[in-house]
């Protein structure tokens, strides 16, 4: 999982449906701390995903629209949320898909209302980094 950067697995059983979930997250908390003894230590080979595996998940529809999802999944404050139809899994949506999301607004937002550099920026303007004029002629600045 963290050689492909995969957080979030859905679990199915042979007819496709949706039976539980497993993260990184539960996976790392399964295993043992690589400070103990190699021989003593529990591997994540020895564990079966159904002992850590999330279940009775929530799902979406996947007649949902974005908004509903990215509301529940920051409301619940989960990372994903498997989309079934019928009980079916059809995918997953998570948080870093609303990551893209945002950056792909924000960048329609700037083609739309491109910042304009010739425009001086407030006082109090968190976007100002160089608050005081400095004049390069300054021998003090050479």
């Amino acid at each position: 999982m963290q050689a492909h950067n995969i957080h979030h697995l859905p679990v199915v059983d042979d007819a496709g449906k949706l039976v539980g979930l497993l993260t990184i997250t539960n996976l790392l908390a399964a295993t043992d701390s690589v400070l103990r003894a190699d021989e003593d230590r529990i591997h994540a080979s020895d564990i079966r995903i159904e002992e850590v595996m999330i279940t009775g998940l929530a799902t979406i529809d996947r007649q949902a629209n974005l908004r509903q999802a990215a509301l529940f999944l920051e409301k619940h404050r989960i990372g994903c949320l498997p989309v079934v139809a019928g009980g079916e899994l059809k995918g997953i949506i998570t948080d870093t898909d609303f990551v893209a999301v945002a950056i792909n607004l924000l960048e329609q937002l700037e083609v739309t209302e491109p910042f304009d550099d010739d425009e001086p920026l407030d006082d109090d303007d968190p976007l100002d980094l160089n608050p005081v004029d400095l004049d390069p002629q300054d021998e003090q600045y050479a």
